[in-house]
């Protein structure tokens, strides 16, 4: 029998490894092709080819996280080589694999991957917004800062378009924020560089001059940490002088535009951005006035015709509408319709509704009677058009959220319900386990019973004899514990009591001085009375005759005064102390007077508060002194302290002691209130 066994473990141990290894193969072959898939230099459809087969060896791993990370890699991939739809489509279903698995690292990348999609290719602002919201709690939960940085920026940028500019401003800086704050990243600078140039944009269309050039002078910095960043250096440029110009600083707009057009980088490498850069530059010097025509005009005409040979629509649109402006600032108004129609058609086509708007305004000036009147009709209407339109954007990015939070909510609900439907198929199947355990091992213990009933006996008879030996060493050590702590907390505590008491009256006389005397030679006979009970090992009643309130009491009144204590005693009369144990009533007293004494021999205290609580079923004494203190990790030898220790877990109870040095001591106890006489 052993043999087989033996030889089992090994098969099972030869197989085991070997699909450890097959396994282990078959996810070195899945990142590779993920990598190859990666590579620029391979065509676009040997780049698909290979992200599809690390998706097909994902599937034989039967891993849902290998193969999610496959298949995300394929839209990745499908994204860089122009495969929009493809992308669009799987990005979806990874959305919907990550959400059924429960992935919320997979469902903020796919969500933020479909908010980019809508955003970019479709121009959908409204999906792209709802997605990028989904993205953004998703990183905000999963406390990934640097992605949500980045969402908040495109949804900040979505919400700049749509004219919402304080919550576009409000996002923008929110990013920013959190970006300051991280250590440095892989794309930090780049991140920090969209914050600010958005906002700089933002703050120039809120009519915040000042603080639009701040901001692109700080997006400026941040370039020269940036690796290629010449066009975006450019771009940045290009708007620090639009912010200098509308604050009505010319020179100095001029100056920034001048350098541009002089760069030679600009011009052999961006065509199409120079020509605007052109067009701006002659506009700044048109709008400062003092001009030169020919000159002005030749560089407005340049920057029409580098714009209207690559086919560039913005450009020609800005160059047409700058040049109507110009044609009709100096009294040319054929030329000036004509541009402003031709911007009117561009813009149409493109469309920017504020140049159109703008284009309509000139055509209104530049004709007269029904024409102008239809320029200015067909303003009005665009214009209460776009403002019902941002309004209508607005609310459903506001209603998004609200259905966002709605739907998290809801997720959550059925989260804890499939929670507690697990938790209770558990259970139910724990239960059904733990009864074909108990049935079965009911079987075996009847088998073994008649062989153990005789074995027992045998040992029955032999462990009782060593039990009672132990029983009787037991007792007799118990005992002597007993003894002491009787004779320490109880005698020795009242007879220091008594010998402080009499000490203090020693040198008075008079009556009351023989009346104290008396009393406490009363108190010297109680005290002979408790040894003579202690040798003779009597138990009495501690309460007997009177209530225990009444005699811990007259412990603390005779004590304190002894001790020249200042003293404030509470208790609650929520304790029925008939139904406590005596053992409990004495270990209590104990604990008191054994307390008092020991602030007194050490503590140097001038007053103390005693107080006797019941809180949720639990006994509370607490003790507190405002002598000097000690240092509770190195008073733990004492043997009084022991003693209280050791009376208190005899009965069940936590005793804890907390002190510094100069500030005092509390001793709190806590024992469980039994309502049954022990």
């Amino acid at each position: 029998m052993k043999v087989k066994i033996f030889f089992f473990l090994l098969s099972f141990l030869f197989f085991s490894s070997v699909f450890g290894q097959e396994k282990d193969d078959l996810l070195d072959s899945i990142y590779a092709l993920r990598e190859t898939s990666k590579k620029s230099s391979l065509s676009k459809e040997e780049r698909i080819n290979y992200a599809k087969k690390a998706v097909a060896l994902s599937l034989r791993t039967k891993s849902d996280t290998t193969l999610l990370k496959s298949e995300r890699n394929l839209s990745y991939i499908y994204l860089l080589t122009g495969e929009y739809d493809l992308f669009r489509d799987s990005t979806l279903q990874n959305l919907t694999f990550a959400q059924r698995l429960n992935d919320s690292s997979a469902i903020a990348n796919s969500s933020n991957n479909l908010g980019f999609y809508y955003y970019q290719i479709e121009d959908n602002a409204s999906e792209s917004y709802s997605y990028y919201l989904q993205a953004l709690k998703y990183y905000d939960a999963l406390n990934i800062l640097n992605e949500k940085a980045a969402v908040l920026t495109a949804i900040a940028t979505i919400q700049d378009d749509e004219k919402d500019y304080l919550g576009s401003e409000q996002n923008a800086i929110e990013a920013l924020k959190i970006i300051n704050s991280l250590d440095a990243y892989e794309t930090q600078n780049l991140d920090k560089y969209y914050a600010y140039n958005l906002l700089g944009i933002v703050s120039l269309k809120l009519e915040n001059y000042v603080q639009s050039i701040d901001y692109h002078n700080q997006a400026l910095n941040t370039t020269t940490l940036i690796d290629d960043s010449e066009s975006l250096k450019l771009m940045t440029l290009n708007n620090l002088a639009f912010a200098y110009r509308e604050k009505g600083d010319m020179d100095k707009s001029l100056e920034i535009f001048e350098e541009l057009v002089q760069n030679k980088y600009l011009k052999e490498n961006d065509i199409s951005f120079y020509a605007l850069i052109l067009n701006n530059y002659a506009f700044t010097k048109f709008l400062k006035g003092g001009y030169n025509y020919q000159n002005l005009e030749k560089d407005f005409n340049k920057a029409f015709k580098i714009a209207d040979s690559i086919d560039d629509a913005y450009t020609k649109l800005a160059a047409s509408i700058d040049l109507a402006k110009f044609y009709k600032a100096n009294k040319k108004f054929d030329s000036a319709f004509n541009y402003a129609k031709q911007s009117y058609r561009i813009s149409k086509d493109i469309p920017i509704n504020d140049l159109l708007l703008e284009s309509m305004m000139i055509l209104a000036d530049l004709t007269e009677g029904e024409e102008s009147t239809k320029y200015l009709k067909e303003h009005i209407k665009l214009s209460d058009s776009l403002l019902k339109v941002e309004r209508a954007v607005r609310n459903k990015f506001a209603r998004i959220e609200f259905e966002t939070d709605q739907l998290e909510a809801e997720n959550r609900q059925i989260s804890r319900e499939n929670l507690y439907l697990i938790i209770l198929s558990t259970a139910l199947l724990l239960t059904a386990i733990l009864v074909y355990l108990v049935i079965s091992q009911r079987a075996k213990n009847r088998k073994l019973k008649l062989i153990q009933v005789q074995q027992k006996a045998n040992e029955d008879i032999y462990n009782l004899m060593l039990s009672q030996q132990d029983k009787v060493d037991e007792a007799r050590t118990l005992e002597k514990k007993r003894i002491s702590e009787e004779l320490h907390d109880g005698v020795l505590g009242r007879l220091f009591g008594t010998r402080l008491s009499l000490d203090s009256i020693n040198f008075k006389e008079g009556k009351d001085a023989m009346v104290a005397r008396s009393n406490y030679i009363g108190q010297l006979k109680t005290i002979e009375d408790d040894i003579r009970k202690i040798s003779h090992e009597l138990n009495t009643d501690f309460v007997s005759g009177s209530g225990f309130m009444d005699i811990v009491s007259e412990l603390i009144e005779n004590q304190t005064q002894a001790y020249g204590l200042a003293k404030e005693f509470n208790y609650t009369d929520d304790i029925n102390w008939d139904m406590v144990s005596n053992k409990t009533k004495i270990n209590i007293y104990r604990v008191i007077q054994e307390s008092m004494q020991n602030i007194y021999k050490h503590a140097k205290a001038n007053s103390i508060k005693i107080s006797i609580s019941l809180e949720k079923n639990v006994i509370c004494l607490d003790i507190i002194d405002d002598g000097e203190g000690f240092d509770t990790s190195k008073s733990k030898k004492g043997i009084g302290l022991k003693n209280m220790r050791s009376r208190v877990e005899d009965i069940n109870g936590k005793i804890t002691f907390t002190s510094k040095p100069g500030n005092g001591a509390t001793v709190s106890v806590k024992i469980p209130y039994r309502t049954s006489v022990a």
